[in-house]
């Protein structure tokens, strides 16, 4: 494998910071901690992050398909669900899904599932996450916009009209 294309099969920094993000909405989400480890492409070529909730002491490993994550010189990315990992620590957890990376044409990412399945091939990472993050962040004058929404809203006093989420 070329330099060039080993470059192709590591994850930017960006995607990196997203994953992580993810991972702390998962945590969110989920009420559990998810973390989230940045496997090395020494056995495999390419990188990928693999994403678990740790067991707790009265879950049986039997009943889940598990992983090992932690552990000395682990690339855990996110907020770890607000566990203290010490370096060393490894967790017998839940295997949740994994993202991989591939040098194939249209194809960087390539989502994994329990089964060791691929689900999902795109080329954009955000197509295969569970949330949709957006790093756009509200203007001054995009405040009095949702301010008249807002009002507009106020206004409308029909019991049938849902709730506008943003």
């Amino acid at each position: 494998m070329t330099d060039a294309n080993q470059s192709n099969l590591v994850f930017t920094a960006d995607e990196l910071d997203l994953l992580g993000r993810t991972a702390d909405a998962l945590s969110a989400y989920m009420g559990k901690p998810v973390l989230a480890e940045v496997m090395d492409p020494d056995e495999t070529g390419f990188e990928w992050v693999i994403f678990a909730v740790p067991l707790d002491v009265q879950d049986d490993p039997a009943d889940y398909t598990t992983v090992q994550i932690g552990g000395k010189g682990a690339r855990l990315l996110g907020n770890t669900g607000g566990m203290q990992v010490k370096e060393d620590d490894t967790y017998t957890c839940e295997y949740l899904w994994a993202v991989q990376l591939a040098d194939l044409e249209g194809v960087r990412f390539i989502k994994v599932d329990q089964a060791g399945d691929e689900i999902a091939c795109t080329e954009n990472l955000q197509d295969i996450l569970p949330f949709v993050m957006n790093d756009d962040v509200l203007t001054p004058e995009d405040d009095s916009d949702e301010d008249e929404d807002e009002d507009s809203r106020d206004d409308d006093s029909s019991p049938s009209s849902p709730p506008t989420l943003h």
